[in-house]
């Protein structure tokens, strides 16, 4: 799975356990009605977001990750946790050099040959 979108806040990195380091990522959709995703890196994965700034405009691909706890009570709690394995700033489609978009009424110019009378083997 993918989320696109603008960063908006790159946490510090967190030393959990001995082995054991997460690094939470905010991403902003950008929609009409924004969505603020978390999403956490770890382990060596929380490496990736050192190039990265707020602001900037990336593609994440995620995984969903799910488990079941049961509390000092005997009650079972669900847990979801959103982890990102990989980052990729998006680019801003640049036209090519020299090569202005061509308005939509000069693509297609009229037929100027027209002849009625020629046979046509469209069933149309």
């Amino acid at each position: 799975m993918e989320v696109t979108g603008k960063i908006k806040v790159i946490n510090a990195e967190q030393q959990v356990s001995a082995s054991f380091r997460k690094r939470e990522l905010v991403v902003a959709t950008e929609e009409q009605y924004p969505q603020f995703i978390s999403i956490n890196f770890v382990q060596d994965k929380c490496d990736l977001l050192n190039n990265y700034h707020a602001g900037e405009a990336v593609k994440v691909s995620i995984n969903l990750r799910g488990r079941e706890w049961v509390n000092p009570q005997g009650e079972t709690k669900y847990f979801n946790d959103i982890q990102g394995w990989r980052i990729e700033k998006l680019q801003a489609e640049v036209p090519a050099a020299g090569m202005a978009p061509m308005p939509a009424a000069e693509a297609f110019e009229p037929a100027t040959n027209f002849n009625e009378e020629e046979h046509d083997d469209l069933p149309f």
